[in-house]
């Protein structure tokens, strides 16, 4: 039938896509909402009760009024558009999200607007514009029903005790039910239902209200557009004379003869009574968005929505609490348009219904709404998680934040300009109290109890005002934000004044700045379009100011997008493979203050997918968002905005506020398009007769088709045509669309399991289906996080991988860590049954925590402790550690400084990483099956055997890498450590007589000298976080007849995370032997574990420190040093290695540099490379039994030069030479006057160590080697004595110039210059 085809031909340009009645159905009568009798047998299921004999009573308790009843669909024109399929099930729950509500005429009935989305699988969005008002019951039997309910009700009350089946909720508080609560009606004043308490409802003396919703369905959102079609349909309806035309004319003519507006183009359509306009972005433009932003703003408070988007932008868990749905709506919408060039990807749901509620629970990041009861405090408001949850009461103005979330760079600054927008458009900012996080206690403001309508919101500003909890309004811009609320009657204003008590003066200069502005509204324009001009106005600001910010912070993305598939097809297939973003080298790129953010934000799926849409439009068309956005950088580009501000963090205003103001107002001043005027329809006579206060049956057979000769309709069937061929040639390029479509689905749902729940048949199997789906998104999510972070650890082999630098930065791994905490937190909190503190992790930890005390107690001998065994390396005294998933929770437990049960969760799984025992830890809570069955539900993922075991697999993997992610995170904590120092056993002298000491230092700190207790060679001691250990001082006092102590090593661990530490030294301590030093620095290095339980825990990374591929050094004059002997080939390279890695270990980010002193004075230094040096073919023959050191020489050196000084020889040498010469002996002078103990070799390594800080050592070496000692000390051969040999040496460490040396206080401690 043509009409049929033109529909279709003419769909996508069509304004409304559905016209839709929602009600009772007076055939059925009065069902119950089957939705809340599955959700009792949820509820059941999850109490342990019989779910079927709760399902079957039904609900007595509650008033019948205020039980929800089933609405339906009573009509929907056209019966269905093809390219956007009617989804029954969901508009019929989403029109009337707690099903229908009854009232009697005592009873508050004003009509209600919300809007709703329907978010479907590819991501594609429908909006949905409600109109709800209340239709006097004028069928017999519904009425009577109604008696009858009432009848039943009051008996059940008589009788003393209800039977407990029959209530949903009867006893127990836990957590679903206080949400089930929602499901009763919400906007019924407090005062008629006390009176209908006593009388309620009865059919000879009340007249009964039924509520009914008029729905349009349109493919954008026009949200004040459709609004204000439907309230004049309504008016239409309700008014005292008819309409001037059938309702089906007008609803005929918006769905079939009024267009979108083009891009760039505003319309003109007419309702009932007066035109609508409606106006919509041009390509340039930021997309539509009619959701007004102010009141979003004023709802909430700048600071306080500017945290609400930060959480969205990181991909939290949001959950949105108001008792309107509107309010719900707009902030989620909100939110969402101003994430503008990025997208939110997962779950959408910004009116939750009531009986998704189970939906809370999914472990996945969401944006939701919630209904909230009136009088329903947040505190009894029980959430299935909230480790990661960013809880927004937007009635109460108060947010809830997770711990620990990076701050949106420059917000201070970005608050500021946010607040100048608004304030210049009059509306106030100071509403919103502070933000709690979640360690502060739940006292929620009590919410203002809502009459509707308008007087509501008076209600609640007043009520506000007065309650002095809520950051609050002041009177007098309440007056302005009524004024500025589309109400610009001034009689209004005036009995706000008496009632707020705003100065009169203040009033009159509104009143003045009124006229003056309805003077200026041109073209007369009515007071309602004044106020939407401003809004979208103010909207079109708001958003330019967060869009400007993104252009600024990503001004420079493209550099860093990774371009390495040749084609669509094989960038599809391999996509998780992929690494398509150079994430380090765009971090090192950005200024410091940003880095927290940023490193955090570009691990989510939503900057993820913004990257695949850059990659992707090589092949295929831009996606619009991304089109503006790259064009609005190379705007900024072509203006070079950007060139000076590179890397600073300063702030840049957006510059382009004026014209985007005026671009919308030029549309809505002169409109484009007029579509065609309502007009009669051909319909039979007598059809479509008007009934005061009750919307008629319309006639099916004309609204069911459009008109078949509609000029635009023709234009566009063309301009569809055109698109077809189009795409069939495009098609014989690229790959076969079906199979494409696929790929890009795939593509596109990595990471992200479900976009919006299905909200239709909701039987049991398919909420089970949907909670598999959590367990594989879940499972899949844990595979692509370790991956990474091993990967970013790996090192060598990420660069083979092609992942760039092999450094991974300080930052980046604290962020994956942290984003594997928050899986860990979801995972746990997926399928519980009852919640229990808000980290589900730490809750079943403490429960294991208490069962396994428990049977130690019983048994009186240690459970489960497996000891680990003996470290190979160090077997002569440091006893095991033993490993001890309780032990450590023990030690997060004391410490003070974690104050919350996220936060100690957060450190456990910080501590057990850094032990590599996380993945066995967990593994051994979950072997405990009854206390899992215990806490979970059947469908939990812990309850998943198989998933569960991949799970733990991948988390051992981990055990490949080092972390100090425990270790460096809580530096101020107490830690104890345990030092052994270990003799050279075989030399009788392993005892001494002498008082020894000692001193640990590390990259936080040091212990301070402690005294070792004679012939004690073990000893703990508790300290600040040292951080990882760099040197120990050994020494004694050199008292007794046995004052000489050879010393193989000492070792130290970390009590807490078993860190163990080894000092290798080797030499003697003691006057007249070796070197004659009393004390040593020692350089330490971390002990590998070696033969572990399982192998996985084996396997490391090479030390950042040591360069495996040389054989270990030896000190030269050790005693097993004797006859070991490198060529001067190894030497030289020795020396560029040791400076090449100092050169490398400043160009790492300051935060994860390692230890400098290791690089100096460690194994492969910078001091052990000089010392071959130096004593290659040194004549170091023992004269008279006495060894010659390195340091004889320098002295000796000294000595001549200073004798030669004061002859004068050195008087006519250069100036520049006399002050080398000078500031060698000052130097070596003060060395050898220090009050420490240090020996020979230990004063030449402090030598270098101060040369290299002070930039001295290439103007040293030449005076060295110009003396005259040099031929006495060294033979002919030596390297020392070779000129080009020593000129390069000297260039070589000149490149040390350019970089700050510090050198640790245990070196040079005691150094007097």
């Amino acid at each position: 039938m043509s009409g049929s085809s033109a529909v279709s031909g003419t769909a996508p340009c069509r304004f409304a896509h559905y016209f839709v009645i929602c009600g009772i159905d007076t055939e059925t009568g009065l069902e119950p909402d089957e939705l809340a009798a599955l959700y009792q047998w949820l509820e059941a299921d999850r109490q342990g009760r019989d779910p079927d004999a709760a399902a079957t009573g039904e609900n007595f308790e509650q008033s019948p009024l205020k039980r929800t009843f089933k609405s339906k669909v009573l009509a929907r024109y056209p019966e269905n558009v093809e390219w956007n399929p009617f989804d029954q099930d969901a508009v019929n729950m989403l029109c009337m999200p707690k099903g229908l509500s009854f009232r009697t005429q005592a009873d508050q009935r004003d009509p209600q607007y919300h809007s709703f989305i329907i978010t479907k699988e590819d991501g594609s969005r429908t909006y949905g514009f409600v109109h709800t008002f209340y239709e006097e019951v004028t069928s017999p039997q519904i009425c009577s029903a109604m008696q009858t309910l009432y009848q039943m009700h009051n008996a059940e009350h008589a009788s003393a005790n209800p039977p407990s089946s029959s209530s949903s909720s009867s006893s127990s508080s836990s957590s679903m039910d206080s949400l089930a609560s929602s499901l009763d009606e919400a906007d019924s004043p407090t005062s008629s239902s006390s009176s209908r308490r006593a009388g309620g409802y009865d059919s000879s003396r009340d007249t009964l209200y039924v509520s009914k919703a008029l729905c349009l369905i349109a493919p954008m959102p026009f949200m004040h557009a459709c609004r204000r079609f439907l309230s004049q349909l309504h008016k239409a309806v309700t008014s005292a004379t008819a309409p001037p035309l059938p309702l089906e004319s007008y609803v005929h003519n918006i769905l079939y003869e009024v267009p979108l507006p083009a891009p760039g183009r505003s319309l003109k359509f007419h309702g009932v009574y007066e035109p609508i306009i409606c106006q919509r972005p041009g390509l340039g433009e930021l997309p539509l968005a009619d959701f007004p932003l102010a009141e979003a703003f004023t709802l909430l408070g700048v600071e306080n929505l500017v945290q609400v988007f930060t959480c969205t932008l990181l991909e939290m868990q949001i959950l949105l609490y108001s008792q309107d749905y509107q309010r719900l709506m707009t902030v989620a919408e909100g939110i969402t348009t101003l994430l503008f060039p990025f997208q939110w990807q997962h779950v959408y749901v910004p009116i939750l219904p009531a009986s998704l509620l189970h939906f809370l629970d999914a472990p996945v990041p969401y944006l939701m709404g919630l209904q909230s009861k009136e009088g329903t405090d947040r505190s009894k408001l029980e959430l299935p998680q909230e480790a990661n949850l960013c809880f927004v009461d937007i009635d109460n103005h108060y947010i809830e934040l997770p711990e620990d979330f990076p701050h949106f760079p420059n917000k201070t600054e970005f608050i500021q300009e946010l607040s100048e927008v608004l304030l210049s458009f009059g509306i106030p900012t100071n509403t919103g109290a502070p933000p709690r996080t979640r360690s502060s206690p739940g006292s929620t403001p009590g919410s203002a109890p809502s009459t509707p309508g308008r007087e509501r919101k008076t209600v609640a500003l007043r009520q506000l005002e007065d309650d002095g909890r809520n950051g609050n309004l002041a009177g007098e811009e309440l007056a302005v934000l009524e004024l500025l609320q589309g109400n610009a009657t001034l009689e209004r204003l005036q009995a706000l004044t008496k009632r707020t008590g705003v100065t009169v003066a203040r009033v009159d200069a509104l009143r003045a700045g009124v006229k003056a502005q309805s003077i200026e509204g041109q073209g007369g324009r009515t007071a309602a379009e004044e106020e939407e001009l401003k809004n979208a106005k103010l909207n079109v600001q708001l958003r330019e100011v967060f869009a400007s910010r993104f252009t600024t912070m990503f001004a420079d993305y493209e550099a860093f997008v990774i371009q390495s598939a040749p084609d669509l097809e094989s960038w599809l297939t391999n996509r998780e493979q992929m690494h398509n973003f150079d994430k380090a080298s765009f971090l090192s790129d950005q200024p410091e203050p940003y880095l927290p953010f940023l490193s955090h934000f570009i691990e989510t799926q939503m900057f993820a997918t913004f990257i695949d849409n850059k990659i992707m439009s090589q092949w295929e068309e831009k996606e619009p968002l991304l089109r503006v956005f790259d064009a609005r950088i190379d705007k900024a580009r072509l203006y070079n905005v950007r060139a000076p501000s590179l890397r600073s963090s300063s702030y840049q205003r957006c510059s382009i506020l004026k014209e985007s103001a005026q671009a919308i107002e030029q549309r809505l001043m002169k409109i484009d398009h007029t579509a065609i005027h309502p007009h009669l329809l051909d319909m039979k006579i007598g059809q479509g007769k008007y009934e005061q206060g009750f919307f008629p049956k319309l006639q099916a057979d004309v609204l069911n088709t459009g008109p078949t000769n509609n000029k635009w309709s023709h234009r566009t069937a063309t301009a569809q045509r055109r698109k077809d061929r189009h795409r069939q040639q495009t098609e014989h390029l690229t790959l076969d669309n079906d199979l494409k479509e696929k790929y890009m689905q795939e593509a596109r749902s990595l990471g992200k399991n479900l976009r919006q729940p299905k909200l239709s048949d909701l039987s049991p199997a398919v909420i089970a289906q949907t909670n598999w789906k959590f367990v594989e998104g879940l499972l899949k999510e844990c595979r692509m996080k370790t991956k990474r972070m091993l990967v970013e650890k790996m090192g060598r082999e990420a660069v083979e991988l092609g992942h760039g630098e092999a450094n991974i930065t300080g930052l980046e791994e604290n962020t994956l860590i942290a984003s594997l905490c928050d899986l860990l937190e979801r995972i746990w909190s997926h399928g519980l049954q009852v919640k229990q503190g808000k980290s589900a992790l730490w809750s079943h930890l403490l429960h294991y925590q208490a069962r396994e005390e428990k049977l130690e107690q019983q048994a009186e001998s240690p459970v489960s402790h497996v000891p680990e065994r003996r470290k190979s390396d160090c077997s002569i005294a440091m006893p095991s550690l033993r490993v001890s998933l309780i032990q450590d929770m023990r030690h997060i437990q004391s410490m003070s400084e974690i104050k919350t049960d996220v936060g100690r969760a957060r450190a456990w799984i910080r501590l057990s990483l850094e032990k590599k025992l996380l993945s066995q830890h967990l593994k051994q809570l979950l072997s405990r099956q009854a206390l899992t069955k215990k806490l979970y539900k059947r469908y939990a993922f812990l309850r998943c055997e198989e998933e569960k075991e991949q799970f733990l697999f991948h988390l051992l993997s981990l055990n490949a890498v080092d972390y100090f992610c425990f270790t460096s995170v809580f530096t101020t904590i107490m830690i104890p450590y345990r030092v052994v120092i270990i003799p050279i056993k075989k030399l009788s002298n392993a005892m001494t007589t002498s008082n020894p000491w000692v001193c640990v230092s590390g990259e936080l700190g040091d212990s301070g000298i402690m005294q070792i207790p004679k012939n004690v060679l073990e000893m703990t001691f508790d300290c600040q976080n040292l951080g990882k250990l760099t040197t120990v001082q050994l020494g004694h006092d050199n008292a007794g007849l046995l004052a000489k102590w050879l010393v193989d090593c000492v070792m130290v661990r970390n009590e807490i995370t078993g860190h163990t530490y080894r000092f290798p030294c080797g030499r003697w301590l003691g006057k007249g032997v070796d070197d004659g030093s009393l004390e040593r620095v020692l350089i330490g290095e971390l002990v590998v574990p070696s033969g572990e339980e399982d192998s996985g825990r084996g396997c490391r990374t090479p030390p950042l420190q040591r360069s495996p591929s040389q054989t270990r050094r030896i000190s030269i004059t050790s005693l097993s040093g004797r006859g070991y002997k490198l060529t001067s080939g190894q030497i030289q390279e020795a020396i560029g290695e040791a400076v090449n890695n100092i050169i490398k270990h400043f160009h790492k980010p300051e935060k994860e540099r390692g230890s400098l002193t290791v690089l100096l004075c460690g194994e492969n230094s910078l001091v052990a490379a000089l010392e071959q040096f130096f004593h290659h073919d040194f004549k170091s023959a023992r004269l008279f039994q006495k060894t010659v050191f390195v340091w004889d020489f320098v002295e000796k050196a000294v000595a001549y030069m200073e004798s030669a000084d004061q002859m004068g020889d050195l008087q006519e040498t250069a100036e520049p030479l006399g002050m080398t010469c000078q500031s060698l002996c000052h130097y070596v002078n003060a060395i050898n006057s220090t009050p420490r103990n240090i020996g020979k070799d230990g004063k030449f390594q402090l030598l270098v160590c101060l040369g290299a800080r002070d930039r001295l050592l290439p103007q040293w070496l030449p005076l060295l080697v110009e003396c005259p000692v040099i031929l006495r000390m060294y033979e002919d051969t030596a390297l020392l004595r070779d000129r080009t040999t020593v000129n390069a040496l000297i260039g070589v460490l000149e490149t040390l110039h350019d970089f700050p040396i510090t050198l640790e206080a245990s070196l040079v401690k005691g150094i007097d210059l």
